[in-house]
């Protein structure tokens, strides 16, 4: 069977899941080369701790840094800091102290990525780390404690949509203009809960900056992760990684690795099934900027300069494009020339590395005599926190990776995304321009999605453990609501007070739906939409569906958010598109909850929905989600592993 890199990679580092080749839907345990917490940590290890774990799996596999909130010198962030520092000292793992950079620029240039690898980390941007030709996706904070407990966690695999490159890119042209076009371009979700494979002439042509840049944002595109071939650029950078952390970097990966990845590294199968493919033509891409307050609102630099948008503060700093290029990139912007009176122009580097070497070469200096203001290198304003944050009525162009209404300060501000020197040439203008020199006109972007999606369902029947339904047979509630949120689901006014189960059941869908909690009964199957439980990361979506009595949810597709929320807290959801589809063509939308007239029968061991004397397919769930809905959730999992160990 044909695999994907990304399938390959989960192939190595899988424990437990299909005894054939895995492809896309197949849920599996995975045992992760390392596992990132920043900040985050301090809620983790109460987790570890409420498992019965004493004692992490591997101390080599977690790696602690120390980068969201290191401007808040307050007593109480202190002691967390310390807390975490002191965890890490007993554990014997890896810990960055504040200052040192942001976790994930940390993973990529000490060693910790390497190609071919698997890497997580408790935050959406470790998607950057398949920059390097690795697969890097995020997990919430109960994984990371199951991972620190047991060395594994599990995932479902998702589909896969490549990207394919040609051209090259022109004078004045970043790997930041790129994925924000790609997020503009396609915004209508094309690369939602995919993995996306990078790969083409074009490639090439991208320096290790510029992929990490884009492996970043793949975040703000949707997608679960990004990924890049392994080709002599990736090799190229690996062995500088390794020449300057030295005894380190020997540690981490061997000149054999090295070598390995020059001749034979893992490579995607012509004709491996995946979803979609995008072309585009770097040549025909020209410098973009996105915003206000979206992503998905990307548009030529030519189109906003004509706008004349009169700016109050300018970012250069965070994971995306805190780098040393980019300040560069910046500094030849800047050099002999001053930010303008009314504009404040904040720097930070992703590293102190980064500051280090662009002290050494003089790009600092030239940043600091225009008039920027210096921060430490950690996140700061790009997550809200810390000095130089957007206050109201104000204009922003930032070089972050975000620009969500409120994240960089008051909601009543705007901000817009462009590359570092988009971002150094308006704040020395005092409003959104281009550099000098660079050409804006003369072609449109050739971009092109083809839809190569097919149902991925095949026949194959699977051993049901004991413990778990064979068979669920129950009324069917259909919900029609597309990109259904978790605070429709489960309403903002709850989610920080503790319910009981019954409580919860009363003020269940509340937002989407008011009538639902008298609507639904015990043992029923709730049919929803694309895009189930989007939104925020509350556990209660799933939780409060299963207090109110719901049997199983089943949508066109899921947030992964919120199907690892619902499987962690042993809560059934499948994905069968053909059903809702049916469905939608008998039922209609007419309400936000329909009532259907016949029951739905559904086998798990052949994965097979009988309704309306029609059967639908899903794919079989195997070992892995089914000993998750045993246990009764993921720590409960943990807890009997642990005790058997």
């Amino acid at each position: 069977m044909k695999q994907t890199l990304a399938e390959k990679i989960v192939q190595r580092h899988m424990t437990a899941g299909p005894d054939r080749p895995v492809r896309a839907g197949d849920v599996v345990s995975l045992k992760p080369r390392h596992v990132l917490t920043h900040d985050n940590t301090a809620a983790v290890i109460p987790k570890f701790l409420s498992i019965g774990a004493t004692k992490v799996a591997d101390p080599a596999q977690p790696m602690f840094a120390l980068d969201h909130g290191i401007q808040d010198t307050s007593a109480e962030n202190l002691a967390k800091y310390a807390r975490i520092e002191e965890f890490a000292r007993e554990q014997g793992i890896d810990f960055y102290p504040a200052g040192t950079g942001i976790g994930h620029q940390i993973m990529v240039t000490r060693g910790y990525v390497v190609p071919e690898s698997l890497c997580v980390a408790s935050d959406s941007h470790s998607n950057m780390y398949g920059a390097l030709g690795a697969l890097g996706t995020p997990i919430v904070r109960t994984d990371a404690a199951a991972v620190w407990a047991t060395g594994e966690f599990w995932w479902q695999i998702p589909r896969t949509v490549k990207v394919e490159l040609t051209g090259t890119l022109a004078d004045g042209v970043s790997g930041k203009d790129l994925i924000l076009a790609l997020c503009g371009a396609f915004a209508s979700g094309e690369a939602l809960n995919a993995i996306v494979e990078f790969g083409g002439p074009g490639v090439a042509s991208l320096s290790m900056d510029a992929r990490l840049s884009v492996a970043n944002m793949t975040t703000e595109w949707g997608a679960l992760a990004g990924i890049f071939p392994i080709d002599a650029i990736t090799v190229e950078f690996m062995r500088h990684v390794r020449n300057r952390i030295g005894a380190e970097g020997e540690k981490r990966f061997s000149e054999d690795d090295l070598m390995r990845w020059s001749t034979e590294a893992l490579v995607g199968d012509d004709g491996a099934d995946c979803a979609g493919t995008i072309r585009l033509d770097l040549t025909t891409l020209r410098p973009m900027v996105a915003g206000p307050d979206t992503v998905q609102a990307a548009t030529t630099l030519a189109e906003m300069a004509a706008q004349q948008v009169k700016i109050d503060k300018a970012y250069l700093l965070s994971c995306v494009n805190g780098r040393l290029e980019d300040l560069q990139a910046a500094a030849r912007v800047l050099e002999g020339k001053k930010v303008a009176d009314h504009v404040e122009l904040y720097v930070a580097a992703a590293s102190q590395d980064v500051q280090d070497a662009a002290e050494a070469d003089g790009t600092w200096q030239v940043l600091v005599d225009a008039g920027a203001r210096i921060l430490p290198p950690g996140c700061g304003p790009c997550i809200g926190l810390g000095s130089g944050l957007l206050e109201p009525g104000e204009v922003a162009i930032s070089a972050t990776n975000r620009n969500f209404k409120g994240r960089m300060g008051s909601r009543e501000a705007r901000a817009y995304l462009a590359s570092p020197a988009v971002v150094a040439a308006s704040a020395v203008a005092g409003q959104v321009v281009a550099p000098d020199g660079v050409e804006l006109n003369g072609t449109s972007l050739e971009a092109s999605f083809e839809d190569d999606a097919a149902s991925n369902t095949v026949d194959e029947r699977v051993e049901i453990l004991e413990g778990f339904p064979a068979t669920v047979e129950g009324r069917v509630l259909f919900v029609p609501a597309d990109n259904l949120n978790t605070d429709g689901i489960y309403g903002k006014d709850y989610t920080y007070k503790t319910l009981a189960p019954e409580e919860m059941a009363r003020v269940v869908m509340e937002n989407h739906d008011p009538t639902f909690a008298g609507t639904v009964r015990p043992g029923d199957v709730l049919v929803g939409g694309i895009n189930f439980g989007t939104g925020s990361s509350r556990e209660q979506a799933a939780t409060a569906l299963k207090a109110a009595g719901v049997a199983m949810v089943i949508a066109s597709s899921y947030s992964q958010t919120y199907l690892r929320n619902a499987y962690n807290n042993g809560f059934l959801c499948i994905s069968c598109p053909e059903l809702v589809d049916h469905m939608r063509a008998t039922l209609g939308e007419a309400a936000p909850t329909l009532v259907a007239a016949t029951p739905m029968h559904v086998d798990f061991a052949s994965g097979r929905i009988a309704f309306d004397d029609r059967e639908f397919r899903f794919s079989p769930l195997g070992e892995v989600p089914q000993a998750l809905i045993v246990a009764g959730g993921l720590e409960n999992k943990v807890r009997q592993q642990l005790a058997q160990s």
